[in-house]
């Protein structure tokens, strides 16, 4: 990563770590979605309403983490509103792969969510970085109630 794209992938994180979007209680959502991640002690409270054909409507998000989990879910929140669950779980797929190896095989379908690719080379950080998208993944496996997720447990268990 040369120091520009290096400087601006700083700028972006710390920005939606101090000043996250979307951040804030929903009022009567569909899901709550809690994950945490044991190793590092990022939290992370999800919430989420779906319109009428299954698309995110509305969703936010609470916790507290690293700068990297909560610029994940800032980043997150914003790129999956409006989309259908199938449209999720690609990006998801996307994103995993991005953090994992460096590389996305379609750049433009992530968007800023592109400038944590960084986060390949800290691999105790891939799980920071993939919390909020755990949380995502279950609450579209939930009809309605609530959920747990964490980044420890494969597959993700529900109550």
């Amino acid at each position: 990563m040369n120091s520009d794209l290096e400087e601006l992938y700083q700028q972006v994180i710390l920005d939606h770590s101090r000043r996250p979007r979307n951040f804030g209680e929903l009022a009567d959502p569909a899901v709550r979605v809690h994950g945490d991640n044991p190793s590092c002690g990022d939290e992370i409270h999800l919430a989420v309403k779906f319109g009428p054909g299954d698309e995110v409507e509305e969703l936010k998000f609470t916790g507290s983490g690293c700068a990297i989990s909560q610029a994940s879910a800032s980043l997150m929140t914003m790129k999956v509103k409006g989309k259908s669950p199938s449209q999720i779980r690609s990006m998801l797929d996307a994103f995993e792969k991005l953090v994992t190896t460096g590389r996305e095989s379609h750049p433009q379908s992530l968007g800023d969510l592109g400038l944590l690719a960084g986060v390949h080379k800290f691999p105790q950080r891939v799980k920071c970085a993939m919390l909020a998208w755990r949380a995502i993944e279950q609450a579209l496996q939930e009809d309605a109630g609530q959920a747990i997720v964490s980044t420890e447990a494969e597959p993700s268990q529900s109550e």
